[in-house]
């Protein structure tokens, strides 16, 4: 389906996404010319769904950017440009590759088919208070709105060994299609940074980002 969804955000920033709707071979072809260490990195990906997966990010990247961009990784996994400098987050789930860019803040998207089951995330990733005001009638939308803004500071900050639960605090709210979120994430020393993050619903999936 090529390009799903492309938004402007005030602060400079732009989310694009992606419909992983074309077979493998499309996929291929709308991603030429891949560079050499994605080729590599295919060719040991036995799984169909995340070879599409990777395939569908170099597609997208290739509708972004006039110019070939260069992927790397940092040491903890999160995207960079090599050969640009504009900051970088990607996310992906079977069905969609959601890309968040911005010319110099640091940033992180996340996205998440509500098809899953949320429920483990109470325990692994809430605190105290947030499990308290979770709503017990759209629970498991509560429950994914929280994972994708955690997901989305975690890769913003782009650091090993964070504590979901003790480290990145999101303050109340009620789950809707679309909103803003206000969260907390507090260091290992103790220094905390504060975030607004926005999020929307649709085609029962999650996304959330944070710039800044």
């Amino acid at each position: 389906m090529a390009l799903y969804l492309k938004k402007e955000l005030d602060n400079d920033a732009q989310i694009f996404v992606w419909e992983v709707s074309e077979s493998e071979e499309q996929l291929m072809e709308l991603s030429a010319p891949i560079p050499n260490d994605e080729l590599e990195d295919l060719s040991f990906i036995k799984s169909e769904a995340r070879r599409k997966e990777k395939l569908a990010v170099r597609a997208l990247l290739n509708e972004i950017f006039e110019d070939k961009v260069y992927l790397g990784h940092h040491d903890n996994g999160s995207p960079y440009l090599q050969n640009m400098a504009t900051e970088i987050s990607i996310a992906h789930t079977n069905r969609f590759v959601s890309i968040i860019i911005h010319p110099d803040e640091s940033l992180g998207i996340d996205i998440e088919s509500l098809d899953r089951d949320f429920s483990a995330v109470e325990k692994k990733a809430l605190s105290e208070d947030e499990i308290e005001d979770l709503s017990e009638r759209h629970k498991n939308l509560h429950l994914a709105i929280y994972w994708c803004a955690k997901e989305a500071i975690y890769k913003r900050m782009s650091l090993h060994g964070v504590d979901f639960a003790e480290q990145i605090e999101v303050e109340r709210f009620s789950p809707d299609e679309e909103g803003e979120l206000e969260a907390t994430f507090t260091h290992k020393d103790g220094v905390e940074m504060e975030f607004e993050l926005e999020y929307m619903v649709f085609d029962n999936h999650v996304m959330v980002w944070v710039v800044g």
